[in-house]
């Protein structure tokens, strides 16, 4: 099955019945086919082959989806830019992929005009009409709108490219992981499998579609016929509430930072969303005190652990009957996905162990885009010749039972005091405080520690705890040398563009505030990283 051979199949079965949802619009299966096959076939007027790759640069999340569609109709591979996206990331991104069109908003066009992309041979098409009154010399796919509805003339197999979907880039130039048909269609079959969806469900989805696991809320629902609602942001967290009541929504991705923001609202704490069936968290583990929350207002939900990564989208996930047993777990590998773990030699480890987590999967990607030799490091030969694993480079432990236990990235452990400290261990301990939202531990160069840890964390509001007591609770719970030097209580931490909490600028706050108060924390009336109140 092709990528886009689910929006086909989907519009066979329900031609009639809402596939997307946007700001002021709503579209059927049919039309959101026939569009797509409407931009495919003008893509291929417009020069776009099999094999060429296409960026999509747009606010609006609808026009995005169907372009995205449009893009596999042409036999191309699509790579969606995050719309908070600048100059030089575009420029970066144009240069490596060398596109043969670039889908546009009118309204960000300046961007890649400053980025140079106007200026290479790629062709730039607008999503939408300029406006009235302006003057863009470029068509847009609304020029599309005569063309035939019937999918266009290109052949395509499962093994040819879908898209690209760039890594953040914290750790160097970000990397264009290269992921097929089989690799998409395999990763949404298997989460769609443990989730349960059917096509009665209506996903509400206020992720980027640049990150995958918003990417997949689309993809999925078009495999299974459901609906999924677009909400462009984050921004109004009481419209998400209303939405998920006036669309009765059934499931909810989020992220650690959704649900502390949520928390905060009297009308999530007090009210009841009995409509909501799952609930889904890949990454850091959930807090207990927001797992708390979610069941106390989604009372019918189930609340899915997952752990991930670009390279092969989805890994594992802890059944839902487990998240009381083992809170901190992530669970086992998802259906039709192995792993296990290897020491620093690459041997395998038993279960009980501590290592690299390795993944073998028709869900692991090619290898990154024209990066021979990160490729070769990262994905490795399997068992069967010709086969790939994915050497993920997160350390994790597991139980007797074989349970996954995320303990960092392998390039993010710290040595203190000559000794190994995995920040997320400290970041967990300190979660299960009652009361502690988010948590994130960096480390910075210390020339007697090595490493020392700062910590930086969100209560919930009008919660009063020093950071003396703080340090107390985590002297009870870790070894000496695991416990943070500085403890700093903040109001919000600073986002990355898929919504996560920005690890490597708190790691650079840390180096550049060692002995000053980083820009994200409480205000010198609160307690403050000494425990005490500032003047």
């Amino acid at each position: 099955m092709l990528l886009q051979d689910t929006l086909e199949n989907s519009r066979m079965r329900y031609q009639d019945k809402t596939a997307l949802v946007g700001e002021n619009r709503r579209v059927r299966y049919a039309e959101a086919d026939d569009t797509a096959n409407r931009i495919g076939r003008g893509l291929v007027e417009n020069g776009v082959r099999r094999g060429d790759r296409v960026l999509i640069f747009t606010r609006d999340r609808v026009e995005a989806v169907l372009s995205l569609f449009g893009v596999l109709r042409a036999g191309a591979a699509f790579t969606v830019i995050p719309d908070t996206g600048r100059a030089p990331y575009i420029e970066h991104l144009s240069r490596v992929t060398e596109p043969s069109a670039v889908l546009v908003d009118p309204d960000l066009l300046h961007i890649l005009e400053e980025a140079g992309v106007t200026r290479t041979p790629a062709r730039i098409i607008l999503t939408r009409p300029p406006g009235e009154g302006r003057e863009i010399p470029y068509d847009s796919t609304e020029d599309f709108g005569t063309l035939p509805a019937d999918k266009p003339p290109v052949r395509a197999i499962d093994l040819d490219l879908a898209s690209l979907i760039f890594t953040s880039g914290s750790k160097g130039s970000p990397k264009g992981i290269m992921l097929t048909h089989l690799n998409m269609v395999a990763a949404a079959r298997s989460i769609s499998r443990y989730i349960g969806n059917t096509p009665d469900d209506v996903i509400l989805n206020v992720l980027p579609l640049s990150f995958d696991y918003g990417l997949y809320q689309v993809l999925m629902a078009f495999l299974f016929g459901g609906t999924v609602v677009l909400e462009p942001s984050f921004a109004y967290p009481v419209r998400i509430l209303q939405l998920i009541q006036n669309e009765g929504i059934t499931g909810f991705p989020v992220l650690p930072t959704v649900c502390a923001i949520l928390e905060r609202l009297q009308i999530f704490r007090e009210g009841s969303f009995p409509g909501v069936r799952y609930v889904t968290n890949t990454g850091a583990a959930l807090p207990p005190v927001s797992i708390q929350a979610l069941r106390r207002s989604f009372p019918n939900a189930k609340v899915f652990s997952m752990y991930g990564l670009s390279e092969c989208k989805r890994v594992s996930y802890l059944p839902p009957e487990e998240i009381d047993t083992r809170p901190l777990s992530v669970g086992k590998a998802m259906p039709n996905c192995e792993v296990w773990l290897v020491d620093e030699k690459g041997l395998r480890l038993p279960d009980g162990s501590t290592g690299e987590l390795v993944v073998r999967g028709s869900n692991v990607a090619l290898g990154y885009w024209r990066m021979p030799e990160e490729t070769i490091r990262t994905f490795r030969p399997g068992s069967l010749p010709g086969e790939r694993t994915l050497y993920t480079g997160d350390i994790f432990r597991t139980d007797e039972d074989g349970y996954l236990y995320f303990l960092g990235r392998r390039d993010d452990m710290l040595k203190c005091r000559g000794q190994k400290v995995s920040p997320r261990e400290i970041e967990d301990a300190v979660l299960r405080l009652p009361g502690v939202l988010e948590a994130v531990a960096v480390g910075y160069p210390d020339p007697v520690l090595g490493h020392a840890i700062r910590l930086y964390l969100v209560s919930e509001e009008g919660l009063e705890r020093s950071s003396d007591e703080i340090r107390k609770y985590l002297q009870s719970q870790l070894e000496d040398f695991k416990v943070p030097k500085v403890i700093e209580i903040c109001r919000e931490l600073p986002r990355n563009s898929s919504g996560k909490a920005d690890r490597l600028m708190l790691s650079g706050a840390a180096e550049k505030l060692m002995e000053t108060a980083s820009p994200w924390a409480v205000p010198p009336t609160t307690p403050t990283a000494t425990g005490k109140a500032s003047p």
